[in-house]
């Protein structure tokens, strides 16, 4: 019987693994462990409403102090985990602090890929943390003119922010459009024309070299055509890597995150959750790791109906959804590389929802604008991959 839960990490996955244990009616013992000194705050909101300002960082923390006390949970902040005894299902923090409990769940979320020399310059950002979105709002400040190294769904969504802010943007990276490799060439080229649009400077199809600087602060951004895009402040959104160092010699298998079963169990006892899991997606038959904010939630009721006995696999259709502009996007499935069709709506006037199938067999459904109508195709075109 599991008398006591530590959940590694205090963000929305760990949070939600929190809740739904409780909501189940779990009332043993319940730790969350978490590297940051905030309480479990929502990520979604850095690169958009609290990076424009519309938001002050309080109104991002997923749960106020009440709801927090209700939960029953001790949160141990600032104090990173640093090694795990599978074993014993004992955790070791940086402060030297060591946790023990009868059911693990690990939920390190992933950090930001960098650049190799952009250590110490002024002026070059990353966006994962609350702290993160607070040190890049204050330095969008017109007439700085803003890079940003990424063309995928972060550094799409901060340049249309930065935008918005009448901060002069432009966008550069190694793909024909912002997230072709994820929604394919008509919705990743109208991406590019919405951008375009509202002033963003794309400088796409190039690969980022480095950055030139001067007097310890970024000056520009190096591209592989042999030009150099002016910078006064650059974003490096570059994807992630797993937090999965400190699970070194621990004898768990790390490879592109936690590898886990389609339980979300890494060992007896030990399981993963949110973008750190990489698990096995027994309709879709292959390992998937997704970062998104959906997922951890979902996967967080998984975890706990497994720690609690119940038999579950997590097959879930994968799904997430990006606001840039004036276009909201959603995305259900796995529609990378698959073919692409309109069913519903309009492309010139920027509702629609398109159909993705590979091999005979509808994978991905992509909404514009369309939320309810987007639900429905889901619901109807999906339905094969549960």
């Amino acid at each position: 019987m599991t008398s006591h839960v530590l959940v590694v990490g205090a963000a929305a996955a760990g949070l939600s693994t929190a809740e739904a244990l409780r909501r189940k009616g779990y009332t043993g013992g319940l730790t969350l462990l978490g590297d940051e000194p905030h309480h479990p705050y929502d990520r979604p909101p850095l690169s958009k409403q609290v990076l424009s300002g519309a938001w002050e960082p309080e109104r991002a923390r997923l749960r106020d102090d009440g709801v927090l006390a209700a939960l029953d949970a001790r949160f141990v902040l600032g104090d990173p985990a640093v090694a795990l005894d599978v074993a014993n299902r004992a955790v070791t923090t940086a402060s030297g602090l060591t946790l023990r409990a009868d059911a693990v769940v690990l939920a390190t979320g992933v950090r930001p890929r960098t650049l190799p020399d952009q250590a110490g310059l002024a002026g070059v950002h990353v966006l994962r943390t609350l702290d993160d979105a607070l040190a890049l709002r204050a330095d969008l400040r017109p007439p700085a003119r803003l890079v940003v190294v990424g063309d995928g769904v972060l550094g799409a969504e901060v340049a249309a922010t930065a935008r918005g802010l009448g901060v002069e943007t432009a966008l550069a990276g190694p793909q024909a459009a912002p997230l072709a490799a994820q929604l394919g060439p008509l919705a990743s080229g109208l991406l590019a024309d919405l951008h375009a649009g509202h002033g963003v400077r794309l400088r796409l199809g190039s690969a980022v070299l480095g950055l030139t600087s001067r007097d310890g602060r970024v000056t520009g951004v190096r591209l592989d055509a042999g030009d150099v895009l002016p910078a006064d402040v650059v974003v490096v959104a570059l994807g992630s890597i797993p937090n999965t160092d400190w699970l070194a010699g621990s004898g768990l298998e790390l490879d592109n995150g936690v590898v886990c079963d389609a339980r979300c169990r890494a060992a007896e006892g030990v399981y993963a959750v949110g973008d750190v899991a990489r698990w096995h997606h027994e309709d879709l038959g292959v390992a998937l790791r997704l970062e998104n904010r959906t997922n951890a939630t979902e996967q967080a009721g998984a975890v706990a109906d497994n720690i609690l006995g119940t038999d579950r696999a997590y097959v879930p259709v994968p799904y997430f959804w990006t606001d840039q502009f004036d276009a909201r996007l959603q995305v259900h499935g796995v529609p990378s590389g698959a073919d692409v069709s309109v069913v519903d709506g309009d492309v010139e006037a920027r509702r629609f929802v398109a159909r993705y199938e590979r091999d005979g067999r509808v994978v991905g459904v992509l909404g514009w604008n369309m939320p309810k109508q987007t639900r429905q195709h889901r619901a109807r075109l999906l339905a094969p991959i549960r």
